[in-house]
C-alpha cells in the first residue's frame, strides 16, 4: 500500500513518508482474523500475513480476548460493515487473479503491493505468471525484508519495483525492470487510489491503456467521492481515522460514475462490484447476517 499524504516540503512530513504503511498492516491483521476462522466459515484465507503484523499486537490479542473483543466491536461502530468489506476484496481479487491465471494472463502488476502475498499463495502464480511487486519504498524495503524470512529469501517469481506514486511515474520504472508491453497483463490496485491523487490515478490508467497487451485487465476498489471530500456523513470516520494514521483519502468515484470514468480513459467491458454484490457472492449460511460497507466498491475493466 502507498505511503501516502499531501507534498508537503515540511522536514517531518518527509521523514514519514519514508516509513513502512500503517495501513499495510492494519489490511494485514484484516486477513490474520479473518484466517483464523474455520474453513467454513472464513471469507478469504493467508497463512503468511500472520508474519506482517507487529508480534506484539498479535501477543495482545492472545493474552486479551475480552479487550480484543471490544476494541472490535468499538470499530465496527465506527466503519460499520468495512472490515467485512475488506475481507471480501481480498477474496474477490484472490478470485479474479486465479481466473487470470487460468485464462492465460503472463504477467501480474500489483501496484501499492503493500504486504500482499498472492505471489507467494495463489497456485498457477508463481509457475507461470511474471510479477511485479510496485510499491513505496518505505513499504516495499520492509515487506522484502519479512518475506526474506519466511522463505529463506526472496522469491524468483517476484520483480520489486520501487515507486512513490505521488512522486514519480511507474512508466520508467517498470519497463526499466522487465515489463513487458506485449504481454497480457493484469493489474491489480487493492486499497491504493483512495491514497493517491486523481492525477496520478489518471497517470496510472493512462500506463496501462498505452503499455499493455490487448485483453490486458486492471482491477481495483475504491471509495465514493463523497467519502473522500467528507460530504458523507456515514463515511467522516473513516475519512477521519484515515488522515489520523498519516495516510488521508485523496481520490474517490462518484457513485454510478465509475463506468463511465474508465470509458472516458480508454478502457471497455467495465464492470462495477457493489458491496451488494460482493454481499450475495461471499456471505451466506453462518455469515449471512455480517454487515458490509456501502461506501466501498471494486471495478474492473479490459484493454482494447
Amino acid at each position: 500500500m502507498q505511503k501516502s499524504g499531501s507534498i508537503i516540503s515540511s522536514n517531518d512530513t518527509n521523514a514519514k513518508r519514508k516509513e513502512s504503511s500503517k495501513m499495510a498492516e492494519l489490511i494485514a491483521l484484516h486477513r490474520v482474523a479473518e484466517s483464523a476462522l474455520p474453513e467454513g466459515q472464513r471469507i478469504c484465507y493467508d497463512p503468511y500475513a500472520v508474519h506482517f503484523v507487529d508480534p506484539e499486537v498479535l501477543e495482545f490479542a492472545r493474552k486479551n480476548p475480552e479487550k480484543t473483543k471490544a476494541m472490535r466491536e468499538h470499530y465496527e461502530r465506527l466503519f460499520p460493515g468495512l472490515s467485512s468489506s475488506i475481507r471480501a476484496r481480498v477474496r474477490y481479487f484472490d478470485d479474479f487473479a486465479k481466473a487470470a491465471a487460468d485464462e492465460g494472463m503472463e504477467q501480474l502488476v500489483i501496484l501499492g503491493a503493500g504486504y500482499d502475498t498472492r505471489a507467494y499463495r495463489i497456485e498457477g502464480l508463481k509457475e507461470n505468471v511474471k510479477i511485479f511487486e510496485v510499491d513505496h519504498p518505505g513499504t516495499q524495503s520492509l515487506k522484502k525484508e519479512k518475506t526474506a524470512k519466511i522463505f529463506g529469501e526472496l522469491p524468483d517469481c517476484v520483480v520489486y519495483v520501487p515507486v512513490d506514486f505521488e512522486m514519480e511515474s511507474i512508466d520508467q520504472k517498470l519497463l526499466a525492470n522487465g515489463y513487458d508491453r506485449s504481454k497480457k497483463t493484469l493489474f491489480l490496485m487493492e486499497g491504493l487510489v483512495m491514497y493517491i491523487p486523481p492525477k496520478a490515478v489518471d497517470e496510472i490508467l493512462s500506463f496501462i491503456v498505452n503499455n499493455s497487451a490487448r485483453g490486458s485487465e486492471v482491477l481495483f476498489d475504491y471509495f465514493l467521492q463523497s467519502v473522500v471530500d467528507g460530504t458523507c456523513e456515514t463515511g467522516k470516520n473513516m475519512r477521519d481515522f484515515a488522515a489520523q494514521q498519516g495516510e488521508p483519502f485523496l481520490f474517490g468515484i462518484e457513485e454510478g460514475a465509475a463506468e463511465v470514468f474508465l470509458t472516458e480513459r480508454g478502457f471497455s467491458q467495465v464492470q462495477n462490484v457493489t458491496s451488494d454484490d460482493y454481499k450475495r457472492a461471499y456471505f451466506h449460511g453462518v455469515n449471512k447476517d455480517r454487515a458490509v460497507c456501502s461506501l466501498l466498491s471494486f471495478v474492473h475493466a479490459v484493454v482494447e
